[in-house]
């Protein structure tokens, strides 16, 4: 890992907490930001894949980026997810850097022709007011943004970085082989099970969805990595792994986000209501996960 570099560290893309009619539930945003701050993590991502981007109503925003930066005080960096290939999108994007974030994190439209990618993301770069980070994620997008666009892309003065989510370790190697190592340009970690791969060939953080149970774990994570303490390293990412296949593990990414939620709840963080399309857990696989909660030491505070 770079040492000094803007954008490093571990960035959680947060769980957006709403109330069971569907509205930001503004007492457990607070809550959570402060669990993530106080694990020490150095950002805070709003409205990417975890925290349901796609399904939050458009009224509900900006008010959720508002209400992130007040709260970050500046304790960390805050990120924001858009998504949809939306003309409107880069007036979004530059109301919340006017919010105050630090940078737009954005996919590419799903199954968008790799014809078109370079083109799009040169227009959304020129549109917008601030820095933005690509945001690779081949699962819900169906498209993977090619190394030779990010080649292309580079050098423009408000790309800050990637964010890549492909389950890949081939390509991850490639990509940090060819863009490692720079000053002004982030390479994030997003796949859970390459986040210690990456950080050992010298990406700049980690993007852990593990991120919102154990912050302190996920922090410490790069905080061994920048110190070339590798066992720690191996450690903590153990731990992340484990506590990750609590929802993750036989799963799909609708059905991880589900059982996330209700976790958060278990550790009294938020509510388990999640957004349409998904599905809430049933009692019983509420308390099953209660159970599995409980074995791996997640409840009462620990960490």
């Amino acid at each position: 890992m770079k040492k000094g570099l803007k954008y490093h560290g571990a960035v959680v893309p947060m769980v957006t907490p709403v109330t069971v009619e569907g509205r930001l539930d503004e007492p457990a945003l607070d809550r959570l930001l402060d669990s993530l701050l106080g694990g020490g993590v150095e950002g805070v991502f709003v409205m990417g894949t975890t925290g349901e981007g796609p399904a939050i109503p458009h009224h509900c925003r900006l008010r959720l980026v508002e209400l992130t930066v007040a709260r970050v005080k500046g304790a960390a960096r805050v990120f924001a997810g858009i998504g949809d290939a939306h003309p409107g999108e880069i007036d979004a994007g530059n109301d919340y850097l006017r919010a105050g974030v630090d940078a737009i994190v954005s996919r590419p439209p799903v199954g968008m022709p790799l014809a078109d990618m370079l083109p799009w993301y040169q227009s959304l770069l020129n549109g917008l007011k601030g820095p933005l980070l690509l945001y690779n994620m081949p699962m819900t997008t169906k498209v993977s943004i090619p190394l030779d666009v990010v080649e292309q892309l580079l050098g423009h003065p408000r790309l800050a970085g990637i964010k890549d989510s492909e389950n890949n370790p081939q390509r991850l190697d490639e990509l940090l082989k060819r863009f490692g190592g720079r000053k002004n340009f982030s390479v994030f970690v997003g796949v859970g099970v390459l986040m210690e791969q990456g950080i050992k060939a010298g990406a700049d953080g980690i993007v852990p969805s593990v991120g919102n149970l154990i912050p302190d774990v996920c922090h410490q994570f790069c905080v061994a990595a920048r110190a070339g303490n590798w066992e720690q390293v191996r450690a903590h990412f153990l731990r992340m792994n484990t506590v990750a296949a609590l929802y993750q593990k036989g799963r799909t990414l609708n059905e991880s986000l589900s059982v996330l939620k209700a976790a958060m709840h278990c550790r009294g963080l938020c509510d388990p209501h999640i957004l349409p399309p998904l599905h809430p857990l049933t009692p019983a696989q509420f308390e099953k996960l209660r159970g599995e909660m409980e074995r791996l030491h997640l409840l009462n505070g620990e960490p």
